[in-house]
């Protein structure tokens, strides 16, 4: 009797060893609702190198989105169509590397691939990757890392304000900025009314740049706001009829 119980006692030493190893070896399979992909960084710790960008955004400060922003790899860019959604995102199966955090930034530029090296450039398809301000980087790993395999999952956005528009173009053509979006953050389609028009569909231009030829000059502009989850929001009479090029109008928010 007593040496069955001895013999279940290391049996039971024995097993919890070899899961232990087995966490520690990164032999872990991501967590469900979760995917995996990996970080890296850019920029200062004051993030002037993330300001702008191809999604169209500008000065990230002002605009509400501070430097809790990530650039996108080309798998999850989607040719800019992600722009404004939001990741929660944390390291992963990296020990020495890893810091004990989360983090949920929004996308707001673009992580460009390197063809001619195929090896080592992680933002080349099909990699999922996520180029963070080194803020937010330094919330989740080690600096010295340099690069750490992650999770991540899209998250609702939650934004401060209404849903800002900035005003762009010349009299034959307008060019709106649409930028401080939550819920899905990332918007799809894009309707804009004049006071004297009906509903107009706008085109994407590029980032989240919504574009159309229509001389509304003198109007006061309403806008809908689709984002990816099918959901619309109709701001009307957002911009007075006096509005002007250059001009930021905030409307109603997701």
């Amino acid at each position: 009797m007593a040496a069955n119980t001895t013999w279940g006692f290391f049996f039971m030493v024995k097993l919890l060893s070899l899961c232990l190893i087995f966490r520690l070896t990164g032999s872990q399979s991501p967590p469900a609702y979760w995917n995996a992909a990996h970080a890296t960084f850019y920029g200062d710790m004051n993030g002037t190198e993330t300001m702008m960008g191809a999604c169209g955004y500008g000065d990230l400060i002002k605009q509400g989105y501070g430097l809790e922003t990530t650039a996108l790899s080309t798998a999850l860019f989607n040719n800019g169509l992600t722009c404004g959604a939001c990741f929660e995102i944390r390291c992963y199966d990296s020990v020495q590397w890893c810091l004990n955090d989360t983090i949920i930034v929004t996308a707001t530029n673009f992580c460009p691939p390197n063809y001619s090296k195929p090896e080592g450039n992680w933002c080349n398809p099909p990699l999922q990757h996520f180029d963070l301000s080194q803020p937010m980087f330094r919330k989740i790993a080690v600096y010295r890392a340099g690069i750490v395999p992650v999770l991540y999952r899209r998250v609702p956005c939650v934004k401060s304000g209404g849903v800002k528009f900035k005003i762009n173009g010349n009299q034959y053509w307008i060019l709106i900025l649409v930028y401080n979006v939550a819920g899905a953050g990332d918007v799809v389609d894009v309707k804009i009314k004049g006071s004297s028009t009906s509903w107009i569909q706008m085109s994407r231009n590029w980032g989240q740049n919504w574009q159309t030829s229509a001389n509304l000059i003198g109007q006061s502009l309403s806008f809908q706001v689709t984002t990816s989850d099918g959901k619309m929001v109709q701001s009307d009479d957002v911009a007075p009829a006096d509005w002007k090029f250059g001009g930021v109008y905030e409307g109603k928010q997701f």
